[in-house]
């Protein structure tokens, strides 16, 4: 999984793995679901995340595993 912040677009991208991608479908304002050929996620593109996050909490990603 990698994640990228863009500051200039104001957008955060998560990818989850290398799968090609034939699809991206806005499931609401600004969040973009990248989709494979057999119809999963393995991608988000959430914009806007300045309004969302604060600019803190997007310098340290936390991952946690239930």
């Amino acid at each position: 999984m990698r994640v990228h912040f863009d500051e200039q677009a104001d957008a955060v991208y998560v990818r989850l793995d290398d799968s090609r991608i034939v699809e991206s479908k806005e499931v609401q304002p600004g969040v973009i679901l990248d989709l494979d050929s057999s119809q999963q996620v393995v991608g988000v593109e959430i914009l806007g995340v300045k309004k969302r996050i604060s600019l803190a909490d997007l310098k340290e990603v936390r991952v946690q595993i239930a």
